[in-house]
C-alpha cells in the first residue's frame, strides 16, 4: 500500500471547473477542459471515476495532482496480477494474535483444567472470548485503509485490469457502498468518503459491473500544443524550440506500430537530454545522429520497437515543397525523420533571427 501523507493546507473544495483547472495547473498538472469537467463532476457526485487509455498519458499523476491541490491524502492500490483480497483490503496480524494467545495460555490452561472431559474442555474455549479477532490485529489494506480512514483521501486504484473480475468484484462493494465487510468485526463505513480514481491502460475489458459504478473517461494523448506546454511546465530550463522538435520527434514515434509509445514523462527526458546535447554537440550529421540514438533511447523501450523506429526514422521522408528549404546549399536534406526534425528546427530558428 502506497500512502502519502495529508498536506498541512486546509481541506481544498472546487466550486467550478474553473477552480478545479486551476488548483491542479498549480501543481504542475494541465488538465484537458473535457475531462476537467468529468473530474469535477465526480467530486461533486461522490462517484468513482474510471479513466481508461494507453500508459504513460497522466492518469496517475491525475490522482496525486487532485490529492495536492485538494489537500487530501493519497492512499494507492497497485494493482497486479494475482492480487488477493488480503492484498486489496485486509489481513489479520496472525504473528501478533499467536503471542496474543501465547501470553494467554497459563490463564486457558487454569480455567481449562476444572473440565472433567476434553469435549467440555472444547466447549469452554469455545464460549471463552480471548479477544483475537480485533480491530487491534486488523491490518487494513489500501481498500479498507481509504474507509477507516478519518481524514479525507483520494483513493487510486492503479492500473485495475492488470487484476481479475473476481477481484473486480471484491472492489464493487467500496464503489458503490463506501464500505468493506469484515466477516469476524461487521461492516466499516467510511468515516470520511474518499475521492476514487481507477485507471486501466486497455490491456483487458473491464466488467460492466464495475463500469456501471464508475463515471468514465477515455485517455487519450494531448494534443501537440497542450503537450509543449506539458513539457515546458515540466522542463522549464530547456528552450521552447528543443521542446517542439522533440514533441514531434515523439508523436511521429507514437504512429508506429510500438509495443510501447513514448509516455509524456519520457518525452520531458528527452527535452531535457536533448537540450544538453545540443549543448554540447555541434550541428553536423554525425552529431545530428548521436542526438537521434540518444533520444531512441530514451524514449523506445524494447527491442523490437527500437528496430521498427530505427528503419522508420532512417528511411528516406518526402517534405512539403511549401515548407521552405532548410539545407545550407539550397537543397532539401534528406535523412532521418529527427534529424530532419533538429534540422528544420534550427533553419526556422535561424530565419526568425
Amino acid at each position: 500500500m502506497s500512502v502519502m501523507p495529508a498536506l498541512s493546507e486546509p481541506l481544498t473544495t472546487f466550486d467550478t471547473v474553473d477552480d478545479l483547472t486551476a488548483a491542479l495547473s498549480a501543481q504542475g498538472y494541465l488538465i484537458d477542459d473535457d475531462l476537467a469537467v468529468v473530474v469535477h463532476l465526480a467530486t461533486l457526485l461522490d462517484r468513482p471515476l474510471l479513466l481508461e487509455g494507453p500508459a504513460g498519458v497522466g492518469k496517475t499523476e491525475l490522482a496525486k495532482a487532485l490529492a495536492a491541490a485538494s489537500g487530501r491524502e493519497l492512499i494507492r492500490l497497485q494493482c497486479y496480477e494475482g492480487l488477493d483480497e488480503a492484498r486489496a483490503l485486509y489481513e489479520w496480524d496472525y504473528a501478533r494474535q499467536l503471542l496474543h494467545v501465547q501470553m494467554l495460555r497459563d490463564r486457558i490452561s487454569s480455567e481449562l483444567a476444572a473440565e472433567s472431559s476434553l469435549s467440555s474442555a472444547s466447549a469452554a474455549l469455545a464460549r471463552t472470548d480471548v479477544g483475537v479477532y480485533t480491530e487491534d490485529f486488523l491490518v487494513p489494506r489500501p481498500l479498507l485503509a481509504a474507509i477507516m480512514s478519518t481524514v479525507p483521501t483520494v483513493l487510486l486504484v492503479d492500473e485495475i485490469d492488470r487484476t481479475d473480475e473476481a477481484m473486480e468484484a471484491v472492489m464493487l462493494e467500496v464503489l458503490a457502498e463506501r464500505q468493506v465487510t469484515v466477516p469476524e468485526l461487521g461492516t466499516f463505513t467510511a468515516r470520511s468518503a474518499p475521492w476514487v480514481i481507477l485507471t486501466s491502460n486497455d490491456t483487458r475489458e473491464l466488467s460492466p459491473a464495475l463500469k456501471r459504478r464508475c463515471l468514465h473517461f477515455q485517455v487519450d494523448y494531448p494534443s501537440v500544443d497542450r503537450e509543449r506546454r506539458i513539457v515546458a511546465v515540466r522542463a522549464p530550463e530547456v528552450e521552447e524550440a528543443i521542446i517542439g522538435r522533440v514533441v514531434e520527434l515523439a508523436r511521429d514515434l507514437r504512429e508506429l506500430p510500438l509495443r510501447k509509445s513514448p509516455s509524456i514523462a519520457e518525452v520531458i527526458d528527452a527535452a531535457r537530454a536533448a537540450s544538453f546535447l545540443e549543448g554540447t554537440t555541434s550541428t553536423g550529421a554525425a552529431d545530428r545522429s548521436a542526438v537521434d540514438r540518444a533520444l531512441l533511447a530514451l524514449l523506445v523501450k524494447f527491442g523490437t520497437d527500437l528496430e521498427v523506429a530505427r528503419r522508420a526514422l532512417e528511411a528516406p521522408v518526402a517534405r512539403d515543397p511549401r515548407a521552405g528549404e532548410i539545407g545550407t546549399d539550397g537543397s532539401t536534406p534528406r535523412g532521418t525523420v529527427t534529424a530532419t526534425a533538429f534540422g528544420a528546427g534550427r533553419a526556422r530558428s535561424s530565419q526568425r533571427r
